[in-house]
């Protein structure tokens, strides 16, 4: 009896044995439910097994009630034990239900899942259209090929599936042959590529350069072979060219003799790829030094190339605007005398193609082109007067004018009426400038009239080259003070003076400006203000008896320009005085 109460007691795990949930062990979620289910499981049967031994025991025994109460308590203890356990058992499965709906939550699994039903249908769409697209394309290719013969009825015999088979073997041999070809002549879109700027580098600027001047130099060694002709550079090589041009255009050989130097041309250019020494120019040719490069230039060398390359495209760019400006002035009727000779050229030329016939209008213009070239032009070369006089074409285009050009002659004769209106409002008290004798120019500073502002002779104007005068600062290093030290203003150069207006004189006072006769000048000579800026200068240097030290003129932009003008002017009044007075 002992024994079954033993048994009965301690049949399940005590209460005290159950973990708890805090102090369980970390367990994934599928161990978890697991080990809950399998604990309803033992405790269902763990009571079934306790309600038969008790049907037994009441069955074979018939204690006193004291047992039988026991015992009762002690079935009903066991089953508050196993409620507990499935009350923790469905907490468990909750809080496991709750986290395993968050963590699709978070991995938006059903995303996901929509996403891939997308993309497959994308794809199933793209096999579909292309599909279409090849059966089209078997549909199309062999449309220019005769056509297959109609489809048979339903009953077919054995020959026309022969025929069949042959047709398809046909047109599949024409699509594999020719549809390539096909394929060519579809249309396409134009795909528009950007290309991508290189950064400035001074080691790319000066290879570009050199790559620039070697692609020129084909150029520039015919056409220096072509002027050589045409001035008869050397006389047996132009005397036979004239004979043999003039000997083709008798004959209306003038087409195949270009034709046959040109193929000549490129023999002699094969030979010299092959390795052949082939040399043969007109004009010898200038071998120039190659100057290595240089890898580590320094930054007052990188910004001297940077003004060398600026300057080089400016001039470049300059005479290429020139000659399209005066093309484009040719044609708009900017110098009606200039354009009526072109005019007229051209209606002359539209009649005699017209009237004459072509061999003969060809003969003529290859005997023009042959004498103006040879003869014609090496007279006008050799006598600029004439050519001045009597070279139509080359009077055309010098006196064409560029756009530049027309604007300063649109100001100049704006500044000259207004001019006129003011000495009609003063009057004849107060002259604005010096009257030239031929153009009626007045010469004047912002002061007021040249002369005047100078107090030199009424002869005295500035030079044609510098009309408007050149900016720039004069540094008379003999004064110690700084407001006489630098002084900013125009320099000018008359026949006899070298004249500076300051830009702080007041009132008109002629106090601060400077006057140096140039027989009075001891030496002249470019300068640089400051050494550590690269280049050769920005200034002129002027030495005189009465300067302990040269004057300076500096920041002067055309500095170049000055100069040649300055020391041309000076050396012709130097020569002017020895040649009047010899002995000095």
């Amino acid at each position: 009896m002992r024994k079954h109460l033993d048994r009965i007691r301690f049949r399940g795990q005590r209460r005290d044995e159950f973990l708890d949930l805090v102090d369980s062990p970390n367990t994934s979620d599928t161990e978890c439910s697991e080990e809950a289910v399998m604990k309803t499981r033992s405790s269902v049967r763990e009571l079934e097994e306790l309600r038969v031994e008790g049907e037994q025991l009441s069955d074979t025994q018939a204690d006193p009630g004291s047992f039988s109460a026991a015992l009762q308590d002690e079935a009903r203890t066991d089953l508050n034990e196993v409620k507990a356990h499935l009350e923790i058992a469905l907490l468990e499965k909750h809080f496991l239900q709750e986290e395993l709906r968050k963590l699709r939550e978070e991995s938006n699994v059903d995303s996901l899942k929509q996403e891939l039903e997308r993309e497959r249908c994308r794809c199933n769409d793209l096999e579909l259209k292309i599909s279409e697209v090849l059966k089209s394309r078997l549909e199309d290719s062999p449309c220019q090929t005769p056509k297959a013969p109609p489809p048979p009825p339903p009953a077919v015999s054995s020959t026309d599936k022969q025929k069949e088979t042959l047709s398809n073997s046909f047109l599949k041999w024409l699509y594999d042959r020719f549809g390539v070809y096909i394929e060519d002549f579809r249309f396409q879109p134009e795909e528009t590529t950007v290309e991508t700027e290189e950064p400035l580098s001074a080691k790319r600027l000066t290879e570009n350069m050199r790559r620039l001047k070697r692609g020129f130099k084909p150029v520039t060694n015919f056409m220096r072979n072509l002027s050589a002709l045409s001035r008869w550079y050397s006389v047996y090589t132009s005397a036979i060219a004239f004979f043999v041009y003039m000997y083709a255009a008798w004959h209306g050989w003038i087409v195949p003799m270009f034709l046959f130097l040109a193929i000549l041309r490129l023999s002699l250019n094969y030979l010299i790829a092959r390795g052949w020494r082939i040399q043969w120019s007109i004009v010898p040719e200038v071998v120039e030094p190659v100057e290595p490069p240089k890898e580590d230039l320094t930054v007052s060398e990188k910004f001297q190339l940077v003004l060398d390359v600026a300057q080089k495209a400016q001039n470049l760019f300059g005479r290429m605007a020139n000659i399209l400006e005066k093309i484009k002035n040719l044609f708009m009727w900017v110098q009606p005398e200039l354009t009526e000779k072109l005019y007229v050229g051209l209606w002359l030329a539209f009649i005699s193609s017209c009237l004459l016939p072509y061999k003969l209008l060809g003969f003529i213009i290859g005997v023009y082109a042959g004498i103006k070239f040879f003869i014609i032009d090496f007279i006008f070369k050799s006598c600029p007067k004439l050519r001045q006089r009597f070279d139509t074409p080359y009077v055309i285009w010098t006196n064409l004018p560029t756009d530049l050009q027309l604007k300063e002659r649109s100001s100049s004769t704006l500044s000259r009426r207004v001019a006129a209106g003011g000495r009609g409002s003063v009057g004849a008290a107060a002259p604005l400038g010096v009257r030239d004798e031929d153009g009626g120019r007045y010469y004047s500073t912002k002061r007021g009239a040249f002369h005047e502002v100078f107090n030199l002779p009424e002869s005295e104007r500035p030079l044609t080259v510098c009309e408007n005068g050149w900016r720039c600062c004069l540094i008379n290093r003999d004064r110690k003070t700084p407001t006489d030290y630098i002084r900013n203003g125009v320099l000018y150069v008359t026949e006899n003076y070298l004249c500076f207006e300051s830009s702080s004189s007041r009132s008109g006072s002629s106090k601060r400006n400077k006057v140096i006769k140039l027989l009075d000048i001891t030496d002249i000579q470019k300068y640089k203000v400051l050494s550590v800026l690269p280049g050769s200068g920005m200034g002129i240097s002027v030495a005189t008896p009465s300067t302990l030290k040269p004057m300076v003129f500096g920041a002067m932009m055309h500095r170049d320009e000055a100069f040649e003008a300055i020391f041309t002017q000076y050396m012709k009044i130097v020569a002017m005085a020895t040649a009047t007075n010899p002995e000095t």
